[in-house]
């Protein structure tokens, strides 16, 4: 991918990863663009968020004694929102760990 087109990008890439609010303006902000950098920051967003909304549904069932697996995820889910977001800030297009490539 072009330098020029991840500098174009990158607003809405940062944008993808504050909040679900954010991703879901990023997605329509990109949809005039179709910016591939920030296309791939959004699928990397999505990925994450979803992830974090299966983690909120497992919690809800999971008993107490057990709920240490959700606290796991949810740490697991803040370090790959911050790789996402550093790789957005610094103009790399690497997928996340484990989940960045699930897809697409």
């Amino acid at each position: 991918m072009e330098q020029s087109v991840k500098e174009e990008g990158k607003t809405i890439a940062i944008i993808a990863y504050i909040t679900l609010i954010g991703l879901l303006i990023a997605f329509f902000m990109n949809n005039d663009k179709k910016n591939e950098f920030a296309k791939f920051h959004i699928g990397q967003s999505l990925r994450i968020s979803i992830l974090g909304l299966a983690n909120s549904v497992l919690a809800a069932f999971l008993p107490a004694s057990i709920a240490i697996v959700s606290t796991i995820i949810s740490l697991a889910v803040l370090v790959l929102w911050i790789l996402g977001l550093v790789n957005a800030i610094n103009l790399k297009d690497k997928p996340v760990p484990v989940i960045g490539t699930i897809g697409g």
